[in-house]
């Protein structure tokens, strides 16, 4: 189960970006609850949620040809130094009182640009810390310390906001930043040959080229396109219900910020036992059953989810929020089980040389797809309100699962 931590690298690897992820979702918990605070509507939640994803769109693919060509170390080091920057600046705006939702924005921009630079070579270094038998393994636990993160930074944050106020968050995120970058500059690569790129990274022209190669690549790879498809409509229609959380836990259940953490909180427990879960499966079968099944179980708890307060209005409410957390836990393991699936699978059946762009046109699809979404969420929200908005994208995507589901038999039977 645990067999991945065997490799120093790794070991070191998985410690600090375990304490990095904390610390981002303690400021994740933090942040969304300042953006309410200050504007009191679902349209700026979906806005500052935009912002922090936007540049995904424009960057990580490029960011996939430079996993290919650079050393990912150490541009994992100079993206980590940058995010930590903003969270360290985020924190001394509102100690001194000076922050705006504008600030607020260019930050979450700021930030954005870093995790999307740093996304392709975060995801494709994972084989070149442990080797391609303990791949898989490795996949799981590093979804693992991500999904546990999400339980253990929102249950700090609760912690932070009482003893520190909102900005005890932004600084203990910026702290947090300095564990991975440490971690990096441990990891050595001693004895392993590197790989000599085609080209330098200056040649712009084979830059390009390298790009359109990996995008011809996925597109002969019908697969690999459709488990790319997948992990792109459960982002865009269901990711927004993370931005929309402050909403529900103020104005629906009127919880206070440790309300909200708590949410949050929840949302990463199922995930951490769905990666857990996984972590222990290994190498298993009948993968592409998990995929499938992930994203409709997925679509049916935030379906769930989002009409939990209307559908169960006859009961109390603390009932009622116990019927919407237990939703809330099911959508982090059933996501999960999708998408960290669809990541091993993906490393599986590409080459070393597609690596990086394969996965950074990954993130693309499950994370670049997110500004869209959530900025369309803040949008709809605003005019039909948030519980009719998320369980529209419910539907979508469980009837996006059900056609692929039937029709693309070789996804069901990928193993």
């Amino acid at each position: 189960m645990f067999r991945a931590l065997s490799h120093r690298n790794f070991r070191l690897f998985w410690a600090g970006a375990f304490l990095s992820n904390t610390g981002t979702w303690m400021q994740a918990v933090a942040q969304g609850w300042l953006v309410y605070q200050l504007t009191s509507s679902p349209f700026w939640l979906g806005v500052d949620a935009f912002m922090s994803t936007a540049p995904g769109l424009a960057l990580t693919l490029l960011a996939g040809v430079f996993a290919d060509l650079v050393d990912r170390r150490r541009l994992l080091i100079y993206t980590q130094v940058g995010a930590g920057l903003a969270a360290f600046i985020l924190a001394v705006l509102i100690v001194t009182g000076l922050v705006h939702v504008w600030m607020i924005l260019v930050l979450s921009f700021v930030t954005g640009c870093c995790f999307a630079i740093a996304g392709p070579s975060y995801q494709a270094i994972t084989i070149d810390l442990v080797g391609r038998e303990d791949l898989a393994n490795a996949i799981a636990l590093n979804s693992t310390q991500f999904q546990f993160s999400r339980v253990v930074g929102p249950a700090l944050a609760g912690v932070a906001l009482k003893a520190f106020g909102l900005a005890g968050c932004f600084f203990a995120n910026s702290l947090s930043f300095v564990a991975v970058i440490i971690a990096l500059k441990m990891v050595r690569f001693d004895g392993k040959k590197a790989i000599e790129p085609p080209h330098s990274v200056k040649d712009r022209k084979a830059v390009w080229h390298d790009l359109v190669a990996g995008l011809r690549y996925v597109r002969r790879r019908p697969r690999v396109f459709m488990l790319l498809l997948i992990a792109g409509m459960t982002s865009l229609f269901g990711a927004p219900y993370l931005s929309m959380i402050p909403l529900f836990a103020r104005d629906i259940f009127h919880l206070d910020e440790g309300g909200n953490a708590l949410m949050m909180g929840i949302s990463g427990a199922g995930a951490f036992i769905g990666a857990l879960v996984l972590a222990y499966l290994g190498d298993f079968k009948h993968k592409g059953w998990s995929v499938l099944t992930g994203a409709f179980g997925f679509a049916i708890c935030l379906i769930g989810f989002a009409l939990s307060a209307e559908i169960f209005g006859a009961f109390s409410l603390s009932t009622q929020l116990v019927i919407t957390l237990a939703f809330i836990f099911g959508m982090g393991f059933a996501i999960v089980c999708c998408v960290a699936v669809v990541n091993t699978l993906l490393q599986q059946l590409v080459t070393d040389e597609m690596r990086g762009r394969v996965m950074s046109m990954f993130i693309l699809s499950f994370i670049g797809t997110m500004p869209v979404g959530n900025l369309i969420a803040g949008i709809a929200a605003e005019r039909f309100g948030a519980p009719h908005t998320l369980a529209a994208g419910g539907v979508i995507i469980a009837l996006f699962t059900a056609v692929v589901t039937l029709r693309y038999k070789r996804l069901r039977l990928l193993h």
